[in-house]
């Protein structure tokens, strides 16, 4: 059984993650995501010291989450050559983000790189990510590229629900690439 420290912290990460996912970290207040897990911030502040450490570690978690579905598809491949194993990867990052609140949260972890630690943080990520795909999958450098080159198109195609748009220039970006529909959007008092 956890102690009530570690049980307290995966609340307040799991709730950092659905709250910087909207409001990114420069609008969030703690007590925002406070609110959220239901804990006081004074908690929060001993967690997590601030609210920068609070950011970093919901970041580490969506990671550590992009790194199970990719492993988790990884296992699922029927082939074994480098691009079927990617393949079958990508298909699992797609489903992944089916929760918008991880994507949302590596979008906003973008936009909040001018913080060094924010920076560090995402670098690590995808270090992990890279060196996790040359792993499980056995590809050159090139085809983990293209790899993480169609992650962040993927990005963009959920973000602005680009396989909606009836336009010949969505249609170039979304050919070939399918995603699970999102799921409904959690709000505060659903959470």
């Amino acid at each position: 059984m956890r102690s009530t420290a570690e049980s307290q912290r995966a609340r307040a990460t799991a709730s950092a993650v659905r709250v910087f996912a909207r409001t990114g970290y420069h609008a969030t207040p703690v007590t925002a995501v406070a609110a959220d897990a239901g804990i006081s911030p004074a908690y929060v502040f001993r967690l997590f010291t601030d609210k920068l450490g609070l950011f970093v570690a919901a970041l580490d978690h969506c990671f550590e989450q992009v790194r199970a579905a990719l492993t988790a598809g990884a296992e699922r491949a029927a082939g074994t050559s480098p691009e079927e194993v990617l393949e079958v990867m990508g298909d699992a990052y797609a489903e992944l983000i089916a929760d918008r609140d991880l994507l949302m949260l590596q979008v906003h972890a973008q936009s909040a790189c001018d913080v060094p630690q924010v920076r560090e943080a995402l670098q690590a990520g995808l270090s992990s990510v890279v060196r996790l795909a040359q792993q499980l999958s056995g590809a050159d450098d090139a085809a983990v590229q293209r790899f993480v080159a169609y992650g962040q198109l993927c990005h963009l195609i959920v973000t602005l629900d680009l396989d909606r748009v009836d336009a010949p220039w969505a249609r170039a970006m979304t050919a070939g690439m399918t995603h699970v529909e999102p799921a409904p959007a959690r709000d505060a008092t659903s959470a």
